[in-house]
């Protein structure tokens, strides 16, 4: 509401004292409006005020009247926004009821008109939410519901305020569609959901030890559910028909979530109902229905004729006191003052008569005219006193009207003040809620606030750590960036050189061919003409011989053949010139061919020294990155030999499974890197296979190191310091593995054989680690099963004996208070352990009588084997009693003797009671609920625990007897010195505080172990199939 609105007192009537000063000119309709808006008013302020009683059905009536007189709720509203309700809490659930009642009696209009204050009244629920006490949690689950009611109205405007509908009327506000009978389902669920809540709260709000029915506080808690269980009877007669609609238009798989709704808020309704119908206050205003006792079948159609719709019946109310008509204070007023005037007139004709015709002392006959002038001047004189009088009296009346007068204006002034003071001091009130409220989130965020800066700190250093390393593993990877880029550009410039010789190597072979080819076409040419000129010359042989004979035979014609002769010999010559220059010709093609071979030898060298310098080049780059993939491997081992101590890991607990796990990852890695390590020695121009196994090797190595550490912190001393050491050596062996490899000099003798025999000392430490109870056959838990029972007696006889040393030691050597208090604590001790003695052997005829019943033909070993789970929970919790007695008879001891605390003595008590308990219920599990042993092992149980409690009693008075308590003297300090210790104090319950925080995450993470343990020595993770995470792993897994 309106700041303002809610900071007004309620006072009676303010709106008439607007209205009475309209004109009186105004007419009939103003004057009739003025009269419905007085009662109005004079009601609402009846039904809704600040005492502690139920709202009275009249003026409630009068509202709902008011409501349907002007169709609409704008008078209501107006005398609500005067009223107080966010700072009185029974002011606010009054207004909740008479609203409820306008909302479902009401004219329509009452939720139109409502629906603009729906905001301010979900302000007001959350400002009552704040407050868990009173009326506060009811205002705000009533302003819940209301809000609710409106909203489901606005959505279906079909219902009407009452709710009540037919079953046409319904099929009709479905549309006939199933997804807005599925929808308005969900929508009635909510709204049923809402009038559950306030039911309940109102009743856990209730004593019902008392009779709280018959009270006026309790009444007024309890009146407004007249209108919720109105409600909540037709809200569940409609969710019924609507399911089973539903049922017969969806699949029963997908109206599970409706069935199971429906379920939870049946059981809810019938038991308000059946609660309500029981207070006699609810007897005589209303007749309660009782739901049937199973819920319906909605998966049987047929169900559906046996359901019975609840009816709510409201017997017709007898007359009451309440019901009179109401007397205004002006009425009032005018009636005195009528009755008054009434009084003076009947006294005065009592006194002189009422007519003077009636007088008997009328003698005007007997006595004559004197004494009729006697009579008139006695009347005149009595009438002139009656005169005065009547004038006196006005003014008094007129002085007394005035004194009223003021009087009201001062009782309005100081009515008005009053409520500015009690409006004043509820406003401090709550502001100092507020303030409290938030000092405490001030205080709550101041400690968050420092530990969120411990952590910052914490994780500013690490950041620091980080970025440093960060730092370092940039510039190495900057140096390696650079590095790769020159080996990469020098390799490009390699690479276009052998490109350039190599096509120059093809221009000189493609030339050597050309010229080949036409070396050998000019051989042939050569040879053809020179085999023409022989042939030509043996012609000219054979012709010259021809002619020399002819010559001799002719020599007549020696004229005629010795021109002939002349031409012939000018044609050889002619043909010799010819063959020279051919000659000469050939000689050249030899010189360009011996020079091309020159060239061509050249260039052939030149490839090989640059085939040469790329092969040295890239075995220079494979022995860096060798070397550095080397170097980052053995700083992931120190770094993790380094970390193997750190107290960082110590709320990192592992398991000896998951340390087996990692230990056989890294034999399979060394394998791995063997034959990556043959492969590149067998071919040394790809290294990738062995880079990779190197760095999954570092990995694993250094998480089975952190995975040991984390082991270490789960056993005792002597195996975590031996395990460590192995860690240790294992760390330094795959060290000089990861040094022998990163070398090409050393990597073909590097050898894992110590590395491998690390490995096998550390799995060995693990196997002895694992629980032991993993390791036992099933064969075996029989014969396991008697020797952990009667190991347990052995325990309990062994502790009753020692706690009788110990009684006989203290009555020897101690006296007075301590000796009273040592007896006490061991007879304590000693009913326990005998209490324990009498529940084991009543646990072990119950075993005898459960394996006889259930193992049939088989043997009891065969039973044990067969159910197996059930008999490791026995043996585990026969080895916790026993284990138990042993620690407790230690810290008795130590108690006695001044070492020790009462405290280790009151836990191991306790920690016996739940040992035994575990042992009953393992027992108990698979016994006849009628067995003669099971009741006598809970009657053992039952002594086991008043035992332990009273070991706590007798351990607590001894505490409080022995330990002496300080007298506190500050009279003789300053105020200076007070304020310093008082901050000491301070300092030191900061400090307590913390270390208290500090230990209950401890015994947090302990019992988180202790659970993990007990898992896996039961066989928990069996059922898993994997180990579970820990440590680094489970962060990393999270990341």
């Amino acid at each position: 509401m309106d700041r303002v609105a809610s900071s007004m007192k309620q006072v009676p009537n303010p709106l008439p004292k607007v209205l009475s000063r309209r004109g009186a000119s105004a007419g009939p309709e103003a004057a009739e409006r003025e009269s419905f808006e007085r009662s109005q008013t004079v009601s609402i302020n009846k039904a809704i005020n600040t005492q502690e009683v139920a709202v009275k059905e009249k003026h409630a009536r009068t509202c709902i009247l008011g409501t349907h007189h002007e169709k609409g709720a704008q008078t209501f509203w107006s005398v609500v926004n005067r009223l107080p309700l966010s700072s009185n809490a029974v002011l606010c659930w009054k207004f909740c009821h008479v609203f409820h009642k306008l909302l479902r009696d009401g004219h329509p209009n009452v939720l139109k008109d409502s629906l603009r204050y729906k905001n301010e009244l979900s302000d007001m629920s959350r400002m009552w939410g704040h407050l868990s006490e009173g009326y506060g949690q009811l205002c705000s689950i009533y302003l819940r519901l209301l809000r609710t009611k409106m909203e489901y109205h606005t959505k279906n405007p079909r219902f009407p305020g009452n709710l009540q509908m037919s079953d046409r009327q319904l099929d009709e506000a479905g549309e006939s569609d199933v997804n807005n009978f599925f929808q308005l389902t969900v929508e009635m669920f909510d709204y049923l959901e809402c009038e559950l809540n306030l039911f309940q709260t109102v009743f856990s709000s209730l004593d019902m030890s008392r009779s709280v029915s018959v009270t006026t506080a309790g009444q007024c808690r309890l009146a407004p559910l007249i209108q919720v269980i109105l409600d909540c009877s037709h809200l569940y007669d409609y969710t019924v028909k609507l399911l089973f609609k539903l049922h017969s238009c969806l699949p029963a798989d997908t109206l599970q979530g409706h069935r199971d709704r429906f379920m939870e808020q049946f059981k809810k309704l019938k038991d308000l109902f059946y609660r309500s119908s029981n207070l006699q206050y609810f007897k005589r205003l209303i007749q309660i229905p009782q739901l049937p006792e199973n819920p319906p079948n909605f998966l049987r159609a047929s169900a559906l004729s046996e359901h019975i719709s609840p009816v709510v019946v409201i017997p017709v109310e007898a007359s009451s006191p309440d019901s009179e008509p109401v007397l205004e204070k002006d009425d009032l007023m005018e009636m005195d003052a009528t009755s008054q005037q009434n009084f003076f007139d009947n006294k005065f004709d009592d006194i002189f008569g009422s007519s003077f015709s009636s007088d008997p002392f009328n003698f005007n006959n007997q006595n004559g005219m004197r004494g009729r002038e006697k009579k008139d001047t006695l009347i005149d004189h009595l009438y002139r006193e009656i005169d005065g009088l009547k004038k006196e009296l006005e003014n008094v009346k007129a002085e007394k009207h005035l004194a009223v007068l003021q009087l009201k204006g001062r009782i309005s002034e100081l009515e008005a003040e009053l409520a500015e003071q009690r409006h004043l001091r509820q406003q401090a009130a709550d502001e100092s809620e507020f303030l409290r409220a938030e000092l405490d989130e001030l205080n709550k965020k101041r400690e968050d606030t420092e530990k969120a800066q411990r952590s910052l700190t914490e994780i500013e250093k690490k950041a620091q750590t980080n970025e440093q390393r960060y730092s370092k593993l940039k510039e190495k990877y900057t140096e390696l960036v650079q590095n790769h880029a020159d080996l990469l550009r020098k390799n490009a410039e390699v690479a276009k050189q052998v490109t350039v010789m190599r096509q120059a190597q093809a221009d000189l072979q493609r030339e050597k061919k050309e010229l080949e080819d036409t070396f050998h076409r000019a051989n042939e040419q050569a040879q053809r003409k020179t085999q023409e000129q022989t042939e030509v010359l043996e012609t000219l042989k054979q012709e010259l011989a021809i002619s020399k004979h002819e010559f001799q035979v002719l020599q007549g014609t020696l004229e005629t053949s010795a021109q002939s002769e002349a031409k012939w010999t000018l044609q050889v010559e002619g043909l010799e010139r010819e063959r020279a220059s051919l000659a000469q010709i050939a000689s050249e093609r030899c010189e360009e061919i011996s020079s091309l071979r020159g060239r061509l030898e050249q260039t052939q060298s030149e490839l090989t020294m640059a085939q040469e310098s790329m092969h040295q080049i890239a075995k220079g780059q494979r022995k860096s990155f060798l070397l550095q993939t080397g170097q980052e491997a053995e700083k992931m081992v120190q770094d993790a030999l380094s970390q193997l101590e750190d107290p960082v890991l110590i709320s990192c607990a592992g398991s000896a499974d998951h340390l087996l796990f990692k230990t056989n990852s890294v034999v399979k890695c060394i394998a791995q890197v063997e034959d990556a390590r043959s492969q590149y020695l067998q071919s040394p121009d790809d290294v990738s296979g062995l880079l990779r196994s190197m760095t999954l090797l570092a990995h694993l190595v250094s998480d089975s190191i952190l995975q040991g550490s984390t082991t270490c912190l789960t056993t005792s001393l002597e195996p975590a310091e031996t395990l460590t050491e192995a860690c240790k050596e294992y760390g330094k062996e795959a060290l000089l593995y990861l040094s022998a490899l990163k070398e090409e000099e050393s990597l073909q003798h590097a050898d894992s054989a110590a590395l491998r025999s690390c490995l096998s000392k550390i799995t060995d430490i693990g196997q002895e680690l694992r629980p032991r109870g993993l390791d036992i056959r099933q064969e075996e838990l029989g014969d396991l099963v008697d020797k952990e029972m009667a190991a347990t007696s052995a325990a309990i006889e062994t502790a009753t004996a020692r706690i009788e040393e110990m009684l006989h030691r203290s009555r020897a050597g101690d006296t007075g208070v301590k000796l009273e208090v040592n007896e006490r604590i061991l007879g304590s001790c000693t009913s326990l352990m005998q209490a324990i003695q009498i529940l084991i052997l009543a646990s072990k005829d119950l075993q005898k009588e459960i394996v006889e019943s259930g193992r049939g033909a088989a043997s009891p070993k065969e039973f044990y084997a067969k159910n197996s789970r059930w008999t490791e929970g026995l043996i585990s919790a026969s080895k916790a009693v026993g284990w138990g007695a042993t620690v407790m008879v230690d810290a008795a001891d130590l108690v006695f003797q001044g070492k020790g605390k009462f405290e280790e003595l009151m836990v191991c008590s306790r920690e016996i009671a739940a040992s035994t308990a575990q042992l009953v219920a393992a027992s108990k599990v698979k016994a006849d609920k009628d067995s003669a042993n099971l009741a006598r092992l809970q009657q053992a149980s039952r002594g086991v625990n008043q035992a332990t409690a009273e070991v706590v009693a007798s351990t607590m008075a001894g505490k409080s007897q022995i330990e002496e308590t300080e007298s506190m003297d500050f009279s003789s300090l300053t105020l200076t010195q007070i304020k310093r210790q008082e901050m000491d104090s301070q300092v030191k319950v900061l400090e307590l505080e913390n270390q208290l925080e500090k230990e209950r995450q401890k015994l947090g993470y302990l019992r988180k172990k202790h659970y993990e343990l007990a898992g896996v020595a039961e066989g928990w993770e069996e059922e898993s199939g994997a180990p579970p995470l820990t440590g680094p792993e489970a962060a990393a897994e999270k990341d």
